[in-house]
This record gives structure tokens, C-alpha cells and sequence, in this order.
């Protein structure tokens, strides 16, 4: 049994935090029970944290109101100089807010650097617009109506702030081990081979406390799972975790770091070599100890951190030229050669694949690219940060690193690109996922494509493809957005953000009837009802009597809108009409990735459509321009200019025609910023307007074919895409016995 919330030595329920909470008791026997509770935020003490304004910085929901409440927010403060702190920095720079970072400690990232390297690092940060405060103790957040207005310090100092982030490192979930009387110091007491203070209980992450240390890194969890499971299966009964060695790669608001083991020297003999280059923000300092590398910082500069890393954790003898460690070998090779690091280091940490069995996956297995090596070993099939070694290994023992044209394949194991594949699933009449993989892959599915596929097939057979669920995410399954805790976003679609009273009045009724516990109006001008129960998700769609928003999948999602000529004195162009007449002709059309829509009564952008993947801003003279390509979240991007057009046909003409051709040649999962990027808008433009292919006849009458297609999916409430018997269990999928 493993646990993520819950231990049943007593009647005390938990929840997936760790949290007492009023859910049921349920006693379950056990052999042996693991515990992975991890952790949660460090909120440190002081007055005033919660409500309006202040905020965790922990998840992906975190970041949404983060950046919600930002673009109404002038002045932000970070507490927290570690890498998230600084990274949730960044992220509110992009929202033209100014900046100040609190840290307690007297430098940044006081885990990662010393603190020559920590000043550099807060230079560089300083120049980047942002202000660094060290030292710096927040006792009290001070707020006028309810509205945060600034920080109080310890030393009676106070910053003017409009918000506040917290991202002050993180706590062990341990109410769970305590209640059940295991031993918890700073976290669950383990030993060498993850048990807790009960034989039978074993712990595993960051609620781990193990020989005094608490890991809140990914790299440490691998190495305690895979003891656990040889202890477990007794593959190995007597495997041992002996603690981990710590080293990150990474990007600190756009600044190279490589940090590793000990920052600083500690034993008499410990050689130190350091290199400073101030004005290029460069540092790099290497502690030697008995020939072996105890600890390095490369800020800056990290060429070399790759190998370098590998020959820490490998506790592998270092070069006598210490200069090489740091700049590579002095004959001129950019960086250490991988012939440095024994056969046993690891390349992948994150599949624990070591050196010699890459070499050997190249030398015997013939694997001369980086993604055969992959197939054999899994090696780089994690995050990829290991592929550059990969690469490495492979020019080294077999001369060239040579191009995989399975790498371009839609799909493993089908040797096809995109247009192949496209071409041939015509050909045959493939309508189903399975059929694809049946006809093309020798039966061989591969569940990681499925999405993917299913995606592909409906645009290629509007109103024909076989809708297979298991071939689908949980929220194009069950036609809503799942949560975090297990409960459904229900997004009604509201034209152009316009309704009328009876619809409002429908919506505040169904989310008192079923107890919908948030409702929200989206960024995209919608009302979101958050923390729907998936049984009460039929009943729901049926009382509502309204269209689904789509908000749940990829496809086009909605199309925003200023108030355009209505009410607006510097209006152009009806933007609310138009903005309707968009979403009703194209609801429900799916894409490589989803589509968000916007309509500008005039250029001043109050709708946002220069920003978004496809926009419509009306000019001078009763024209419009049409945008594509642009982006306004994690990437920032302004449209590109398509084309210029007199009328609301005109617009929906060619948006829908860049919509067909996105369709057509867009990689899944691709945003419409990168797909306008990869191709170009000049040829694009040829494409759609001067019809430079002569396809733009075609593109207009399968665009409508989809149109024509559209069922509203929420109707499946009335006539159920499965028998009701089926259609709500586990997964939401197909009856186990036969497909539809």
C-alpha cells in the first residue's frame, strides 16, 4: 500500500496534503505501507499572510492567480531568494510589475552558492531592473480595505507593495507518520534501507528524514525508491541508501548555473580554484579533495558542467591542470572529454542508465543517434537535460552523432512524418486509433500517442471518426477540465461574453443546486464553475442548457472581445457581433494545441487580439487585420500580420482557413506562436492568401466539413456516446469487454 495521504493505525482520516479532514475512515490491511507524502509550502512567520494579494509559490494553479492578479498589480514583493523565489521574480517582470526580492539570509541562493558568487548573482539580478533586499526579515503585511498596500520589516523598515510571494522553501507532511506513532524529528525518521521506526512502514521523498538530512531534490528520491523496491521485492534485500550527493543544472532567471557538492572548503587540505570575471557576471570555483572534485559553482559560464558533474558523482580522479576542470583541456577541445568518467557514472539520472551501458548500447547495439541510444537504454527519455552526453558518448566510440528519422515520425513505431502518415490513413480509411496502429504499427499500441492520434483523426474525418475513449485525455472523455483534488471545471461557452439574464439565472441555480463550491469569471470572459463532482457533470450540462466552453481541451477555446462600437467612443469595427459570430461558427474545432481567440474594436488592444493565436483588430476605414501567431502566456509573442480585410465574412474566412491549415501541418501539440514561427509568415501568407498551392478552395470546404460536424458534446447528457452503464466508471472509457 502506498501512501499519499493516508495511514489507518488509528480513526484519524487524512487528506492527500496530510491533513485532517472529515472524509470516511476506510481500514485497509496491509503487509507493508509506504509513505510519500512529500511537502508543503514554508509560509515563515508574520502577520497578515492570506487573502487578496498573497500568495504561494508551488503549483501550477499558484502561478495562474499569480499572474491573474499581477496584470492589476504595479508593485510585487518575493520572500524567498532561492532558485523559485527568483524564478517567480522573473515570471512577474514579464507583467510589467516592479520587483523587490526579501531574502532572510545575507545572500542568494545560499544552498547553491558562496557568497562571492551570491553577490555576483544579486548584480546581475539588480541589472535585470529587479531590487535584491538581503537581510531582510518580513514581520507584518500591512493592508487598507482589504487591499495589501506594504511590508513592515523586523528592523521597522517597510517596501510599498501591491502583492506578495512566498516562496520560502518547504515543510515535511508528517501528521500522518505522528499519528501513527512512528518517530518524526524534522521529518520521518528513516534508516539505510527506508524503513521508519515500524518494520513494516517504510518512507520514501521529501517527508524523509535520513541520516539528519531532508532531500528536496528529484535525484535523492530516485536513489531512495529504487533501495526501496530491492528491499520490497527482495530483488536485493540487504540494498542500502547511504544518502546522495547533490548537484543541480540549471537557469537562474536566465543566468547559467551548475552547482555542486560543497560550496565551501572545510578541510585543511581541501584545494580551492577560483576564477572571477565580473564584468561578464562569470564565476566559477572548484574545490578539490584528495583528487577528487568535493564541490564547484560555475555561474555564468557552464560549459564544462555536464562532465564535470558526472566526475563528481562519481567521486572520479580529476586532472592535474585544474583549469581544464573549469574551461576544458588546453588543446583547444571546448569542453572535458567524456573518456574522463569511468564506465559505473551515471548519464541518466533519471532512469539511472550509467556510461558503459551507453557505450555498449553504441558499440554493440549500432545506436549512433540520440534517440536509438534512447529506445535501447531510455537514456534522455526523462527531462533531456542528460542528451548533450549522450551526444557526447556517441561522436566519442562511434565517430558522428548521426540524424534518427524516426525522431520526425507523428508517430514511434509508424515510419512516418505527419504528411505520410496522413496520406496513408486516407488511403486505407483508418477512422479509429486502434485501426492506425492495427493497419501501420503491426498491432503494436503506444498509449503515450493516443492523445495524439485521436486529435489527428477527428480533423482528418469530421463526423466520421471513430471516437474511441481510451484514446482520449480524462477531460475530452468526460467534457470538462479536471482539478487538482478530483473535481471537474465546468465552462459554459458565452458568445462574445454576452448573455441574458435567464442564462445567468440558469448558471447561479445549477451551482446552488449542486453545491459547486467556486464560481469564477475566466480570463477568457466566462463563468468557470470549479469543484464539480463527476457524477453531478450530466445532470449539470442539462440543467445548464448551455453550450460547452470547451475549455477542457485542444481545440478552439474562446474569442474575447472589447466593447467595440457598442459603447466605446474610440470603437472601429463591431468586435462583440464579430467576436459571436466567431465562436458560434467555430466551437468545438479541435487543433494540434488549443486555439484563444480576440476581437479589437480598435487598435488600442484592450482585448488583447495582437496577443493572442489568432486576432481580429478593426482600423481605419471599416477594415480588419487579422493576427496569427501571437501569445500572451509562458511565451510572449506578438502576431503576425496575415492579411488585411473589409468584412466579418472576410475575417472568418481566412481565420478559418489559417485554423484548416493549422490543422493540417501543425505538430501535436504545438502552439500556433511556434507553428507560425517554424514555417514562416511570408509563407503562410502565400499559402492562405495568394493561394500560391491552389489549395484554398480545399482548405475552405474541409474547415466547413468540421463546422458542418459539430455536435455540442455536452448533449451526450441526452444521447450518451456510451450506455449509461458504462459511461461513467473509472476511467471514464469504453466498456472493458469491447470496444463501442
Amino acid at each position: 500500500m502506498v501512501i499519499g495521504g493516508a495511514l489507518r493505525k488509528d480513526a484519524i482520516a487524512y487528506g492527500a496534503d496530510g491533513i485532517a479532514s472529515d472524509v470516511p475512515v476506510v481500514e485497509e490491511p496491509y503487509d507493508h505501507v509506504i509513505i510519500a507524502t512529500g511537502s508543503r509550502p514554508f509560509v515563515p512567520p508574520m502577520e497578515g499572510f492570506g487573502g487578496p494579494g498573497a500568495f504561494l509559490f508551488r503549483t501550477i494553479d499558484d502561478c495562474d492567480r499569480i499572474a491573474e492578479f499581477a496584470k492589476a498589480s504595479k508593485r510585487a514583493a518575493v520572500i524567498g531568494g532561492g532558485l523559485l523565489g527568483l524564478e517567480a521574480a522573473r515570471g512577474l517582470m514579464t507583467h510589467d510589475v516592479h520587483v523587490t526580492v526579501l531574502e532572510a539570509a545575507p545572500q542568494l541562493m545560499i544552498a547553491q552558492l558562496d557568497p562571492e558568487a551570491g553577490e555576483m548573482l544579486k548584480k546581475t539580478i539588480e541589472g535585470m531592473g529587479i531590487r535584491v533586499l538581503c537581510n531582510t526579515i518580513t514581520a507584518k503585511i500591512v493592508r487598507t480595505n482589504d487591499r495589501i498596500t506594504h511590508l513592515e520589516f523586523k528592523d521597522g523598515a517597510t517596501i510599498e507593495t501591491d502583492m506578495v510571494v512566498v516562496s520560502a522553501g518547504i515543510r515535511p507532511i508528517t501528521e500522518i507518520a505522528t499519528a501513527s506513532g512512528l518517530t518524526v524529528n524534522k521529518a520521518v525518521v528513516c534508516d539505510d534501507q527506508m524503513r521508519t521506526s515500524d518494520r513494516a512502514i517504510f518512507a520514501v521523498g521529501e517527508c524523509v528524514e535520513h541520516r539528519g538530512r531532508i532531500y528536496g531534490l528529484v535525484d535523492p528520491i530516485w536513489e531512495q525508491a529504487k533501495v526501496l523496491a530491492d528491499v520490497l521485492t527482495v530483488f536485493n534485500p540487504k540494498a542500502e541508501y547511504l544518502g546522495s550527493k547533490l548537484g543541480t543544472k540549471l537557469k537562474v532567471m536566465g543566468v547559467e548555473l551548475a552547482s555542486m557538492g560543497e560550496t565551501k572548503p572545510s578541510l585543511p587540505g581541501d584545494e580551492v580554484v577560483v576564477y572571477r570575471e565580473p564584468s561578464r557576471g562569470v564565476y566559477k570555483k572548484l574545490i578539490v579533495r584528495d583528487n577528487v572534485i568535493a564541490g564547484a559553482i560555475l555561474l555564468g559560464e557552464t560549459d564544462t558542467a555536464g562532465v564535470l558533474m558526472q566526475m563528481f558523482m562519481a567521486n572520479a580522479a580529476v586532472s592535474a591542470r585544474r583549469a581544464d576542470l573549469l574551461f576544458g583541456s588546453s588543446s583547444g577541445a571546448p569542453v572535458l572529454s567524456v573518456f574522463d568518467l569511468p564506465d559505473h557514472a551515471q548519464i541518466c539520472n533519471c532512469n539511472g542508465v550509467s556510461k558503459g551501458q551507453i557505450k555498449e548500447a553504441i558499440t554493440i547495439g549500432k545506436g549512433h543517434s540520440v534517440s536509438k541510444v534512447g529506445g535501447c537504454m531510455k537514456a534522455g527519455l526523462g527531462c533531456g537535460s542528460c542528451k548533450s552526453l549522450v551526444a557526447q558518448l556517441i561522436e566519442a566510440y562511434a565517430g558522428e552523432v548521426k540524424d534518427d528519422p524516426s525522431e520526425h515520425y507523428y508517430v514511434p513505431g509508424v515510419p512516418l512524418e505527419k504528411s505520410q502518415l496522413v496520406a496513408e490513413i486516407r488511403k486505407r480509411g483508418l477512422k479509429s486509433v486502434s485501426a492506425v496502429f492495427r493497419e501501420l504499427a503491426g498491432g503494436k499500441e503506444d498509449p503515450g500517442r493516443k492523445v495524439g492520434l485521436a486529435s489527428l483523426l477527428k480533423t482528418l474525418w469530421p463526423g466520421e471518426y471513430d471516437d474511441e475513449r481510451d484514446a482520449r485525455f480524462i477531460n475530452d472523455r468526460v467534457h470538462a477540465n479536471i482539478q487538482k483534488d478530483g473535481t471537474f471545471s465546468v465552462v459554459p461557452r458565452i458568445y462574445g461574453g454576452v448573455m441574458s439574464p435567464a442564462e445567468l439565472r440558469r448558471i447561479a441555480d445549477v451551482a446552488e443546486k449542486f453545491e459547486v463550491p467556486m464560481v469564477k469569471i475566466t480570463g477568457g470572459q466566462r463563468l468557470d464553475l470549479l469543484g464539480v463532482k463527476k457524477e453531478n457533470l450530466p445532470k449539470i450540462w442539462k440543467e445548464l442548457g448551455i453550450p460547452s466552453g470547451h475549455a477542457y481541451t485542444k481545440a478552439f477555446r474562446t474569442c474575447k472581445s472589447c466593447v467595440g462600437t457598442d459603447f466605446c467612443r474610440y470603437g472601429l469595427g463591431d468586435s462583440i457581433k464579430l467576436a459571436q459570430e466567431i465562436e458560434r461558427r467555430f466551437q468545438g474545432i479541435e487543433s494540434p494545441h488549443k486555439m484563444k481567440l480576440a476581437t479589437g474594436g480598435c487598435p488600442r488592444n484592450c482585448s488583447e487580439a495582437y496577443d493572442k493565436d489568432l486576432g481580429a483588430v478593426a482600423i481605419e476605414g471599416g477594415k480588419w487585420e487579422i493576427y496569427v501567431g501571437g501569445a500572451a502566456g509562458g511565451s510572449v509573442r506578438k502576431g503576425d500580420l496575415l492579411c488585411t480585410v473589409e468584412t466579418h465574412a472576410d475575417v472568418l474566412k481566412y481565420m478559418g482557413r489559417f485554423m484548416q491549415y493549422y490543422r493540417e501541418h501543425g505538430k501535436y501539440l504545438e502552439r500556433s506562436y511556434g507553428f507560425v514561427e517554424r514555417l514562416g509568415i511570408e509563407a503562410i501568407r502565400k499559402v492562405i492568401v495568394d493561394d500560391s498551392e491552389s489549395i484554398c478552395a480545399r482548405l475552405d470546404a474541409d474547415i466547413q466539413k468540421a463546422v458542418d460536424a459539430y455536435k455540442d458534446p455536452w448533449k451526450e447528457t441526452e444521447l450518451p456516446g456510451y450506455p449509461p452503464a458504462v459511461q461513467w466508471c473509472g476511467t471514464g472509457a469504453r466498456p472493458c469487454s469491447s470496444r463501442k
